[in-house]
């Protein structure tokens, strides 16, 4: 209010009344996202399972699994660039792969890349042990690139694309959130790999197998 000795400023208090259990809207959130997250991990995959085991088992433990028996004979027999993404609340909370494979079959590579996913991805902080039983897994398995002479060859769904200039190359998977135009996945592996608008790229293309 104002008057002739100047603007004064009203004041008032709040007291909490009893507490209501019905209002805990937070706690309900995460309980609800608890179960969901107990809900996928009772249907993931024997290569997402293999992902989880070897993170928390180096984030508990600081151990580095070995290989498992009982994985599929792909995951044992082939190799092949493993891509290894985390989600945490929806949110991306880490990804590492390699676009060609560095070990002796894609049982390793999973391990290998997990490992880095949750701990060097420079983008975020390594993962803390409060936060394994919040993490979402997918796992990328690569096919082998292909030249294209166009981008009109490529499908931001069905194509993961790579792009290369000179001895820099960056990597993009296909059908990705907020991700939906070539434009845009071209633009995003430049920025990756440090490629400048102007510089005279290649591209190539590739097709994943997506674990859940």
């Amino acid at each position: 209010m104002r008057g002739p000795f100047g603007v004064g400023y009203g004041i008032c208090t709040f007291t909490p009344g009893e507490q209501n259990e019905n209002r805990r809207f937070l706690d309900k959130y995460y309980k609800k996202l608890k179960a969901q997250i107990n809900k996928q991990k009772e249907s993931e995959d024997p290569y997402v399972c293999l992902a989880r085991n070897a993170i928390e088992a180096y984030i508990s433990h600081g151990l580095v699994i070995d290989v498992p028996d009982g994985l599929p004979d792909d995951c044992t027999a082939k190799r092949s660039g493993i891509f290894v993404s985390l989600k945490k609340n929806g949110q991306l909370r880490g990804c590492i792969g390699t676009i060609s494979p560095t070990t002796s079959c894609i049982a390793e590579e999973i391990i290998q890349n997990a490992i880095s996913a949750s701990t060097r991805d420079p983008r975020f902080t390594p993962v803390l042990q409060e936060e394994l039983d919040k993490l979402v897994y997918s796992v990328d398995v690569l096919g082998e690139p292909e030249d294209i002479s166009s981008d009109s060859q490529l499908d931001v769904k069905k194509y993961g694309v790579i792009v290369t200039s000179g001895n820099k190359r960056g990597l993009l998977l296909p059908n990705l959130d907020g991700v939906d135009t070539v434009e845009e996945q071209i633009s995003i592996a430049r920025h990756k790999a440090g490629i400048s608008k102007g510089q005279k790229i290649k591209l190539q293309r590739f097709e994943v197998v997506r674990h859940y």
